[in-house]
């Protein structure tokens, strides 16, 4: 379904590390074999993002073909303080077309004078023709992503008759209070992972679609704006520059 603030781009780079974060402190790493909802919306989020609204994954392509590369690597050893060896399997030479689109974050009533769908939708649209607004890591910090737009479904996919692949159980994302409302952090597993001739639908964490099994973390309270100055919304100068400049079209 496509959605009226919808927005499509690619990302790509030459290493992704997609891990489970389950097995992120020390010790070896090896990436998922796609990326996670949450990987997803955490590059979307550094295009652009603001507390008013929340994104959507709708759809992923992943255009190139799956390959893995291994590297040594020196982390600092986890309590120690000291350096170890360690092996990290990377993805090698990714690309993704993504669809996605935004919703206002109703669990935010203080900032509802902020809720301009047409600005919040063109300035995310111009923010990924420049880019994104903050660096792009694909998965973790030393996996430099690129963003560009495009347009959904175009280009050759190196699966687009490929069939089904099952990925099994893998992490779809995380539950935080600012968008549920609870004053907890959750995780979400998807338990039955799949890619259909390249393109994957993720199930949306609002459907409470039976793929998804959500397990508790630890309590936890969403981020209060005391003061105006807290937050600008598109008051904030270099949006207004980027509104001044595209105007109003749509």
């Amino acid at each position: 379904m496509r959605h009226r603030n919808t927005v499509e781009f690619t990302v790509f780079g030459k290493y992704a590390l997609f891990s489970d974060p389950i097995t992120g402190v020390g010790g070896e790493k090896f990436s998922y074999q796609i990326p996670t909802y949450q990987a997803l919306k955490g590059i979307l989020e550094s295009v652009y993002w603001k507390p008013t609204l929340i994104w959507y994954i709708d759809e992923v392509r992943v255009m190139h073909k799956i390959q893995t590369q291994s590297k040594g690597i020196r982390p600092i050893k986890y309590n120690s303080g000291e350096n170890e060896l360690a092996y990290y399997t990377y993805l090698k030479d990714v690309c993704y077309q993504i669809r996605a689109h935004f919703e206002w974050n109703l669990n935010r009533p203080e900032l509802a004078a902020d809720r301009n769908e047409n600005k919040h939708h063109q300035i995310a649209r111009r923010m990924i023709e420049r880019g994104g607004r903050r660096d792009i890591f694909l998965g973790t910090r030393e996996c430099q992503g690129y963003v560009e737009p495009c347009v959904f479904g175009e280009s050759a996919s190196f699966y687009d008759s490929y069939g089904e692949i099952d990925f099994g159980v893998m992490v779809h994302g995380f539950d935080y209070p600012d968008e549920t409302g609870k004053d907890e952090m959750s995780v979400r597993l998807w338990k039955n992972a799949v890619m259909k001739n390249g393109k994957i639908n993720f199930p949306l964490p609002t459907e409470n679609s039976a793929e998804i099994l959500t397990r508790f973390i630890k309590p936890m309270k969403k981020k209060e704006f005391v003061h105006k100055k807290s937050f600008l919304g598109l008051e904030e100068q270099e949006l207004k520059e980027l509104l001044n400049k595209g105007g109003e079209k749509t």
